[in-house]
């Protein structure tokens, strides 16, 4: 139950120790004035009840708690011990000097609580307080990503395995735990008859009996049909072990596919490569090029497409703030048709794009597709020589129409030699056309411009955004498992960093602040 009030105000004596050890130019006093916290208290009201259950702890103090905890890079145990004894804390928190503190598991319960969609809306806010300050513009966003790696020990195939089959029969011990006793049995017999044998048999043994307790426990499904309620916290136990299980048969299966799990502690992590392999997630952000404050961010699978997800990031950001971004400015990595596409429809985001192009094709001394003509429609193509035809098929990655000219057509052509090395034995001269030629065009055509060489010129302002949250907030590595957590950690991370960005702008510009300097939050 929220209760409508919870500040307590500190005595004179607190007061007066407060202004003695911690002075005016100290880090959280200038946050303080930068930043409302108390407008965050309407981000997470949803998450309590009017009337039922206990008088909760109040949320924003335990948001500051949150705070506190990632731009000093502390555990939840570490944060809560600080806070005790640091007086600079105490009055950050609003605390007395006799106040007791929440016990640091109420941290954890918190962010499960909120969840990642709520940590986001406490993220927007800070932003939505940036631009309040006038801090922050819509001319141009930089967009980059960094690795970070999952909190895991990748297991072997075998060990995989097991950990995955073990899941699965713990979900549903509450059910069946008389059949559970007896997979149990099955699989350490299992374990010492093979022991003496070669891995790839031990494998297959591990893998047959996963794939017939994934079977059993499909049939209990169907078997307890409506009594097994959606909403119950053991049936959502159950869902998640079976998923995961039918995905790892599924990988054994396929053993070449990309997208394999790597350890069962944490499903969602993946395999991917930044530089080296690694495993884990991608950070992808977005940066105001003129105040280098993050406009929005994002958690991918290391396999993430990083490329389809800047026009994630722009929307997420509009929708958050009702601006319009004019520009955005992405690597190499951008160099997509399907982006490009999306990102300067004037229909849609409507934005200059500014990508570095990839290098020309070497001239062959033949004729290259710009020189194949194709007709409004979209059906016929004409070559230099005249000719014409219709055949034509999806290419092998889906972004053009591959056509082919009839090997007869060829022959006669008096342009074959600039055409072709050699006539094919059974047809004539293939050309793709592809459907994002236009952009591509167009952004080759920008790379030439002097608005292109200084936007480049800024871009390095993104890559030292990452740094900074790598290397003084712990953002190469994450804290907790699973995407929506890991989501959770790095949009407090991102306000951690925008935050102390904030407080730098306004000291440089001497701009009044939201909060009243000497006034304990």
């Amino acid at each position: 139950m929220l209760q409508d009030s919870y500040y307590t105000e500190p005595t004179e004596i607190d007061q007066l120790v407060f202004d003695q050890l911690v002075p005016p130019d100290h880090y959280l006093r200038q946050v303080h004035q930068a930043i409302d916290f108390e407008r965050f208290r309407d981000q997470v009201k949803d998450c309590y009840s009017e009337s039922m259950g206990r008088t909760a702890k109040d949320p924003v103090r335990l948001i500051k708690l949150e705070f506190l905890q990632a731009h000093y890079t502390l555990s939840d145990r570490e944060v809560v011990a600080q806070a005790q004894v640091n007086v600079a804390f105490r009055w950050f928190l609003g605390l007395s000097l006799e106040s007791r503190l929440p016990v640091a598991s109420l941290l954890s319960q918190f962010r499960t609580r909120l969840g990642s969609e709520r940590h986001q809306r406490l993220f927007d806010q800070v932003v939505t307080q940036a631009r309040e300050h006038g801090l922050m513009y819509d001319r141009l966003r930089l967009k980059d990503a960094t690795h970070i790696v999952a909190n895991i020990a990748v297991p072997t195939t075998l060990a995989l395995v097991a950990q995955v089959r073990q899941r699965l029969l713990e979900s549903a011990r509450p059910y069946q735990p008389e059949q559970v006793a007896q997979e149990e049995v099955e699989a350490e017999r299992l374990r010492q008859v093979t022991s003496d044998l070669k891995d790839v048999t031990r494998l297959a043994a591990r893998v047959g009996h996963l794939r017939a307790i994934v079977a059993w426990s499909d049939q209990l499904q169907q078997e307890l049909g409506a009594e097994w309620e959606r909403g119950d916290r053991l049936r959502s136990r159950v869902d998640s072990a079976q998923e995961l299980a039918h995905r790892v048969l599924a990988d054994q299966e396929e053993p070449e596919r990309g997208d394999q799990v790597r350890s069962g502690g944490d499903p969602e992590a993946r395999r991917g490569k930044h530089g080296g392999y690694f495993d884990g997630y991608l950070l992808d952000i977005s940066v105001d090029a003129d105040s280098e404050l993050l406009g929005s961010l994002a958690v991918l699978p290391a396999n993430g497409d990083e490329a389809r997800d800047a026009p994630h990031l722009i929307e997420a950001e509009e929708q958050a703030q009702g601006n319009d971004i004019e520009a955005l400015s992405i690597d190499g990595i951008g160099w997509n048709g399907e982006v490009l596409r999306t990102l300067s429809d004037p229909e849609g985001l409507g934005m200059e794009v500014y990508v570095p192009p990839p290098p020309e094709p070497s001239e062959t001394g033949y004729f290259r597709p710009a020189h194949f003509t194709l007709d409004e429609s979209g059906a016929v193509l004409t070559c230099p020589g005249g000719n014409q035809t219709t055949s034509k098929a999806r290419n092998t990655n889906d972004t053009g129409w591959k056509f082919t000219f009839s090997r007869r057509l060829c022959a006669s052509c008096q342009w074959q030699g600039q055409c072709l090395a050699a006539l094919p034995q059974s047809k004539g001269r293939s050309v793709i056309k592809n459907d994002y030629q236009a952009q591509y065009e167009a952004a080759r055509e920008q790379a030439t411009t002097e608005a292109y060489q200084a936007v480049r010129r800024q871009h390095p302002r993104v890559e030292r955004k990452l740094a900074d949250i790598v290397c003084h907030h712990g953002g190469r590595r994450t804290r907790y498992r699973g995407q929506w957590r890991v989501q959770s950690q790095y949009l407090l991370m991102g306000m951690v960093v925008n935050i102390k960005r904030i407080v730098k702008l306004l000291a440089l510009q001497g701009a009044p602040c939201v909060g009243q300097p000497g006034v304990t939050p």
